[in-house]
């Protein structure tokens, strides 16, 4: 249920030599992806996150789905994960997020946010936060990450930090939901639980990225 391609950019990959190729970036380890968001599918993508945490608005709000997700590495090797959910807001309508936890280095939080750094470091050391989201109990600072230099317009704000020692992204479509983090945003790892994600709705419309 879940494809392999490149966690940079949108380009397929071979397997060649016990490894996978990318055209573009060469040697890459898979990004596994559904072709739709099911519960089946997200099942096996826990099954190759192997523990690695899948972060999703916990609680769900109401009328929100899972529209797509993806996990980077093999089985029990893996080094990024990430979850696209959608739903109404009060103040901007449909809104789109997704949230994107990984090693340094593996770039997929870039390609998500469509920024051109693989890691936000630098322009984390340069601002003070400008949000904060709760992951579980912890209450974890977001810096806002510059969207000007990538060569292409989207409407979405983007935000970074550091949670359990692996880089967290938020991106957010439109811009404007950006103001949603002003009311401290619960993430929750889905990785370990078990009876409740029967409860989890899947569908709607992939985002691009």
């Amino acid at each position: 249920m879940l494809d392999p391609s490149c966690p940079r950019c949108p380009g397929p990959v071979r397997e060649e030599d016990g490894g996978w190729t990318c055209t573009v970036h060469g040697l890459v380890p898979p990004l596994w992806r559904p072709r739709t968001s099911s519960y089946e599918a997200f099942g096996e993508h826990l099954q190759v996150a192997d523990g690695f945490p899948t972060y999703l608005p916990w609680p769900m709000p109401p009328g929100w789905q899972v529209t797509d997700f993806g996990v980077v590495g093999e089985p029990g090797q893996a080094q990024a994960t990430v979850a696209c959910v959608s739903g109404p807001t009060a103040l901007d309508g449909p809104v789109e997020m997704m949230v994107v936890s990984e090693e340094a280095g593996t770039g997929l939080g870039a390609r998500c946010a469509g920024t051109v750094q693989s890691d936000p470091g630098e322009q984390i050391a340069l601002a003070k936060p400008g949000a904060k989201v709760r992951v579980e109990t912890l209450a974890i600072p977001v810096w806002a990450i510059s969207t000007h230099d990538a060569g292409h317009e989207l409407d979405r704000s983007v935000f970074a930090g550091e949670a359990h020692g692996r880089w967290l992204w938020v991106v957010l479509r439109p811009a404007s939901a950006m103001l949603l983090l002003a009311d401290n945003w619960m993430l929750g790892d889905v990785s370990g639980r078990g009876a409740e994600l029967l409860e989890l709705p899947f569908g709607g419309h992939a985002p691009a990225w």
